[in-house]
């Protein structure tokens, strides 16, 4: 702890390498406010201005002393999720409740029984227009 360097109106102590060393209380308040959070750890530690690698180790410290070895449970006030169930829209126009029978040149006639099939119905008269010799 070798030079002293001034920020905000706190001085800071820093090491040999130039690392700002942070007080056991200071550090023990900001896992707090972590854990108050519900941010992320990278979220926090750079809102805190705190390298992450250094902060994930205080955090890691915490739990380690506490004996859990997952992640703090989120604040109460956080996002929670919900599940819905949307049930399928019906299609616009309502099927026909009885077949529809289209009768076509030489007494061949299509029946259309769904509307998916009205679709298909169409291109399959096309066609035989252009293929059939007008009566």
């Amino acid at each position: 702890m070798t030079t002293m360097t001034h920020a905000v109106g706190t001085v800071l102590r820093t090491d040999v390498v130039g690392r700002v060393m942070t007080p056991p209380e200071r550090r023990e308040s900001l896992v707090d406010e972590f854990e108050r959070s519900g941010l992320s750890g990278v979220q926090f530690a750079k809102l805190a201005g705190i390298k992450y690698q250094t902060f994930a180790a205080w955090a890691a410290r915490r739990r380690k002393q506490r004996g859990t070895a997952q992640t703090p449970a989120p604040a109460t006030d956080s996002v929670r999720w919900l599940e819905a169930v949307v049930a399928q829209a019906k299609s616009p126009t309502p099927e026909p409740s009885s077949p529809v029978r289209v009768h076509l040149p030489a007494g061949s006639w299509i029946e259309v029984g769904e509307l998916k099939q009205v679709t298909l119905a169409a291109a399959l008269i096309r066609v035989l227009e252009r293929e059939l010799p007008p009566c």
